[in-house]
């Protein structure tokens, strides 16, 4: 490495590797802050080209959680974690509770869940080693997959964000583009197909295409997400890998709302001006998303599904919030989220401070 962890993203309170040889377990868990609480934040299983590429990763994604976390109004910290390599090979019982047990040696500090490579019945085999984990299994008393509720609350700021743009929170009619079909944009096409959206997709994955097709046999298919960012559309729906928004890309978007669950969505910071100079409204990522997070963090109270979609809901009207203030300041909206998670984090954090 040519530059440290502090030189990269100073404000984290932890950064831990974790190493199993026997089962082939290489992890690193990323803790933004617990000013609110526990970091809470899923796993991801992928197939990373270099150590730097997963640091890099789990160091976005854990502050992305924070924000996420605060936003949403949960007493919970950001945390993420990722495991390299192929979880189509790699992944077994040995090397899943291997992870649990580094989770469980964090003392609560770190509350993991389930993210892209890792599903429900993962969770299951990471509670034989820890108590530190959401997202389990209904039949393990968990709340199930959290894309669910990702999903619903995706939809909910894009209803947001089309009041604002169109006066009206309707998506009938709208032209949709969704980039990755996987376990939270399938869920979110069936949403816009039940409002009566036209809808585009695309994935590199074959199979989530043919299943979304399946089940949805009026929606179209492009060749791959650059095709799709130039087409005709009101709007795009990154909910695939992050990184997605760039000046290329946003030269070439002609939506008019970029609304999705994909993570860290913007390339660099300076993106969300080039949206705004171009008129683009930018539903800020960690906004719209927070629904699992929400579903997950029911689970810790003893998940009650419709308490859990009712929190999820109120995305719509945080989402309007964050739009608003984004109008008062005269920033982009992406500033404005960024703006209210910190002012929570700050003041609600502080109150740590009173010693009981």
């Amino acid at each position: 490495m040519t530059e440290g962890v502090f030189g990269r993203h100073s404000g984290h309170e932890q950064v831990v590797y974790c190493h199993d040889e026997a089962s082939g377990l290489k992890a690193i868990i990323g803790i933004y802050s617990t000013a609110l609480g526990p970091a809470l934040g899923g796993t991801r299983f992928y197939p990373y080209a270099t150590e730097d590429d997963a640091l890099d990763d789990v160091l976005a994604l854990s502050k992305g959680m924070a924000y996420k976390n605060a936003l949403a109004g949960l007493d919970l910290g950001g945390g993420k974690a990722v495991i390299i390599g192929d979880p189509n090979t790699l992944k077994s019982e040995a090397l899943l509770r291997a992870y649990g047990r580094f989770v469980q040696s964090l003392g609560g500090r770190y509350v993991t869940a389930c993210d892209m490579g890792t599903y429900v019945h993962d969770m299951d085999v990471v509670a034989r080693e820890t108590k530190f984990v959401t997202g389990r299994s209904p039949e393990d008393g968990g709340a199930g997959d959290s894309s669910v509720l990702t999903a619903y609350g995706v939809y909910q700021g894009m209803r947001a964000s089309a009041d604002h743009v169109w006066g009206v929170p309707e998506l009938a009619g709208r032209r949709v583009g969704v980039a990755g079909v996987g376990k939270v944009g399938h869920l979110l096409v069936g949403h816009l197909v039940e409002a009566g959206a036209q809808v585009v997709i695309s994935d590199v994955f074959a199979p989530a295409l043919e299943r979304t097709r399946a089940a949805y046999p009026g929606v179209e298919t492009v060749s791959d997400v650059d095709t799709l960012i130039g087409a005709d559309l009101d709007v795009f729906a990154p909910c695939a890998m992050g990184g997605v928004l760039t000046d290329e890309t946003v030269a070439a978007l002609q939506a008019r709302i970029v609304c999705g669950a994909a993570n860290n969505q913007l390339a660099h910071p300076g993106v969300d001006k080039l949206l705004a100079d171009r008129g683009i409204l930018f539903a800020p990522d960690y906004l719209v998303n927070a629904g699992g997070v929400i579903q997950v963090d029911d689970e810790r109270h003893g998940f009650d599904f419709a308490r859990a979609q009712r929190k999820t809901t109120a995305i719509f009207d945080t989402t309007k919030a964050v739009y608003a203030l984004a109008q008062a300041d005269g920033v982009p909206p992406a500033a404005a989220a960024d703006r209210l998670a910190e002012r929570r984090m700050a003041d609600v954090g502080r109150l740590r401070s009173i010693l009981l």
